[in-house]
């Protein structure tokens, strides 16, 4: 495998670098919802999962009965 023969300056990395930039995310605002989200991501609205404005996964909320309390005496 070859290896360079001289050292490379820091200059000529730091050209290299210049072109990895820290980005800001795209966000959209949802036309059913009206939830802003980030772009080609689905995204939780009131336990409902959604992604294109339209319901992919619904989430099952767990109703607290009388069954479900304990007593500790």
């Amino acid at each position: 495998m070859p290896n360079p023969k001289r050292r490379h300056s820091q200059q000529r990395s730091a050209k290299r670098r210049t072109h990895y930039k820290a980005t800001i995310d795209t966000l959209s605002t949802d036309k059913t919802t009206g939830e802003l989200h980030m772009r080609h991501r689905a995204h939780w609205v009131e336990n409902k999962l959604m992604y294109k404005g339209r319901i992919v996964l619904e989430k099952a909320v767990k109703n607290a009965g009388a069954d479900d309390i304990e007593v500790k005496e």
